[in-house]
Order: structure tokens, then sequence, then C-alpha cells
């Protein structure tokens, strides 16, 4: 068998990993301990991030001809490469986390949703909250007002009709004053 059949498996498993990624992002491994790898990995794995390591000759191949192929040329030294289907900032949020307590891991790259980003661009979708985190702030924001009426409307309820004569104008008080 050549060398190429064998290779083309992974090939083909990179390519398939990539379709329809919402993500992907190219990560220096370099200096990283084997607690700190599996650590990240478990982390990722939970978001639904794939995080693997593959030979950048592969990798190459793979993102040939697709809108990763911009990532291709900073395929050199050790490099991972961690895919999102669902959450485009997953992969650099959480991997730019990790990296604050793990100096050796580097965001090199990345494509978010078929645009190219460098390291700083990176680093900028890394803060870039999660669809989750999005949501409860706007639920939290539409819940504030709707709680501070409620709020008012119970205290208003507590005093019972003290608030009607409290409520009424100077100008309807006046002719009783006289």
């Amino acid at each position: 068998m050549a060398k190429v059949e064998l290779k083309q498996p992974i090939v083909d498993e990179i390519s398939e990993s990539i379709k329809d990624a919402k993500s992907v992002v190219l990560v220096d491994y370099r200096g990283i301990t084997v607690e700190e790898d599996t650590a990240l990995r478990k982390t990722l794995r939970e978001a639904d991030v794939t995080y693997k390591v593959y030979k950048n000759t592969l990798m190459k191949r793979a993102f040939a001809g697709t809108p990763y192929e911009s990532i291709s040329e900073y395929l050199e030294g050790p490099n991972a490469v961690a895919i999102s289907k669902t959450d485009a900032t997953a992969p650099a949020r959480l991997i730019a986390k990790y990296a604050k307590n793990v100096k050796s891991l580097e965001l090199k790259v990345g494509v978010v949703e078929d645009i190219f980003y460098d390291a700083a661009g990176m680093a900028q979708i890394a803060k870039i909250p999660s669809r989750e985190e999005l949501l409860s702030k706007l639920l939290g924001s539409i819940q504030s007002p709707v709680a501070n009426f409620a709020r008012v409307i119970k205290q208003i309820a507590e005093k019972g009709g003290e608030s009607a004569a409290e409520t009424t104008s100077p100008a309807e008080e006046a002719p009783a004053a006289e």
C-alpha cells in the first residue's frame, strides 16, 4: 500500500471535520504538559469543540480549496486544530481563557464564519461572550424593567386605598380646603 493511500483516510477525516464548521482555529501547543492538554481537551469536548493534532502536510491537503486554505501558510511547527460546528467563538474563547493559566498555549490564526483572522483578530474573537451568555444578558435586561414594574404594583397594592388618596392632584384638593 502506498503512503498516500495510508494518509488519505486522515485527510478525509480532517475534511469531514471542517465541513460545515463555523470556526477552525490553529493552536501552537508547544510546552504544554500532558495534564494541561488533557484538561484543555476535556473543556473543549464539553463545549462540542473538536481538538486534534494532525501533521501539517495533511491539514494543508484537507484545507486546500476550502475557506480554511488561508490557514495553511501558518502550518509550521507543532500545531493543533480546534473545530466547532455549533458555536463560532467557542474554540477561540475557550483556548484564550485556558491560555491565561498556560502561557505556552497560543492562538495562532483562525477562520470564523469563513473570515480569516490573525492572532490579534483571534484575541478579539475570544472576547465575544458565548451565545448562552448573550441570551442570559438579553433576558436579564428584559426581565429587569418587568420586575421593577411588578415591585411598584405590589407596593401600591399593599398600601391599598392610601395610594389613591395620595395621587390626587393639588387642584382637586384646593376646593375642599376652602
